[in-house]
């Protein structure tokens, strides 16, 4: 549980830097005097890195280990976190974010390949849901310490004193994290290269699995994305007149929702991997609804306790998301799960990226109408679910929508059989 522990420690730092712009959004436009769209970049530049990682980061995972990439990780979004602390310009402060995207972007790949190291894999869609609830507990710190020390602090401190927290963990990674269990060291990696990264990345293409868990990806999380890493603060603040502590405690709720929801999935799809898509496909539609009872409200304002219901029902969005990863995992080898894992992480991040880039541009276009500007959230959702309902038939005649994954030694312990990645070898059953 020591190793466990240091790896979603890790994460939930990253977490922290990644959502911290999102409840310092309006500081940021103030201190670099910038206008919406030059605000949404921040976060689009950020998540660009992110996304177009994911493969590289689930090919170095495979080969070169758990410990190496979190280390590399930690220190990078450290020095990016440190570097918008003392950016002086809006161009060092974009630099800095990207570095801190890169940092980022090696993180939750490896946490996943952590887990499916240490615990029996028919565990692991609860051990997914656990580390992405870690994940959530960051941007609950977030919401809730980083505006405060804003305001007592300003802006150098806070984010120079919340750097801090990512030498620590990058001290705990090189001291206490070990990539896999005594007895279970994996075999020698074949050879990298060209050839090699083609096939890792072509072979987990084709499982359309996988596929089917980047889409579910991509549709499931980034309303929740958009909504707390930028532009949820200035809209509820903006668009629906509510103070800045009321808006917190909004966000605060989301998080706290994500926190409830995530355990509850984790253990429903254990028991009933079938319940995946409807999973999934209800949290979307759960969230569209929210959407449309917010921007559809007469009047100027929607009431409170309709904007508290969207932002539970927004707290759901990462936990569905993660669902995706549960499709992939028993479509692909133990020796391709990072690179699946990182094509399935994509995609949540690209459509995160398009929306905050939709919203931004109409923001300035309209005159910062949020009703409109947060139409695009509709549009990505209908795309995403027209290519999970597509690809839906195919994973299942492949096995990698019906089938779960369970240990070759049974549920207990570790298990006795090792596969080619050093992972323990999956054997799949029906659902």
């Amino acid at each position: 549980m020591l190793v466990w522990g240091v790896g979603v420690c890790v994460y939930l730092v990253a977490i922290v830097f990644r959502t911290s712009l999102g409840v310092a959004g309006l500081d940021a436009a103030d201190r670099f005097h910038i206008n919406a769209s030059a605000l949404s970049t921040f976060s689009i530049l950020q998540l660009l890195i992110y996304a177009a990682m994911q493969i590289p980061v689930g090919l170095m995972v495979d080969r070169l280990g758990t410990k190496r990439v979190l280390a590399i990780g930690a220190a990078l979004f450290t020095a990016g976190q440190l570097g918008f602390a003392l950016s002086p310009t809006y161009g060092t402060a974009l630099a800095s974010r990207a570095l801190l995207g890169c940092g980022d972007a090696m993180t939750f790949i490896s946490v996943l390949r952590l887990g499916a190291r240490w615990f029996p894999a028919d565990r692991a869609p609860v051990i997914s849901q656990v580390a992405a609830l870690f994940g959530t507990v960051g941007n609950l710190v977030s919401t809730l310490v980083i505006p405060r020390a804003l305001h007592g602090l300003g802006w150098t401190a806070t984010f120079a004193g919340s750097a801090a927290a990512g030498a620590v963990v990058l001290l705990l990674t090189l001291l206490f994290l070990r990539d896999h269990p005594e007895g279970h060291t994996p075999p020698p990696a074949p050879a990298a290269g060209a050839a090699y990264v083609r096939r890792q990345i072509v072979a987990a293409w084709r499982e359309p699995g996988t596929r089917l868990g980047m889409w579910v990806h991509f549709t499931a999380q980034f309303p929740a994305t958009v909504f707390m890493l930028l532009w949820g603060l200035p809209f509820l603040v903006q668009g629906q007149g509510l103070s800045r502590e009321a808006a917190g405690g909004l966000l605060t709720l989301s998080v706290v929702s994500a926190m409830s929801v995530g355990p509850v999935y984790g253990q429903l799809i254990s028991r009933r991997p079938a319940a995946r898509t409807a999973l999934a496909l209800g949290t979307v539609g759960a969230t569209a609804l929210a959407f449309a009872a917010v921007l559809g409200w007469p009047g100027a304002h929607a009431p409170v306790w309709l904007l508290a219901a969207l932002c539970l029902v927004l707290g759901a969005c990462g936990p569905a998301s993660v669902v995706g990863f549960d499709f992939a995992r028993p479509a692909n080898p133990p020796e391709r799960q990072g690179t699946a894992s990182g094509i399935v992480n994509m995609g949540g991040f690209i459509a995160s990226m398009a929306t905050l880039l939709a919203v931004g541009m109409l923001l300035d276009a309209t005159g910062d109408d949020y009703r409109i500007a947060f139409c695009s959230v509709f549009v990505v959702q209908a795309f995403g679910v027209s290519r999970i309902l597509r690809l839906r038939p195919h994973a299942e005649r492949r096995g990698g929508g019906r089938g779960r994954t369970v240990l070759a030694g049974g549920t207990g312990g570790i298990g006795r059989g090792v596969g080619a990645g050093g992972g323990v070898e999956p054997v799949r059953v029906p659902a």
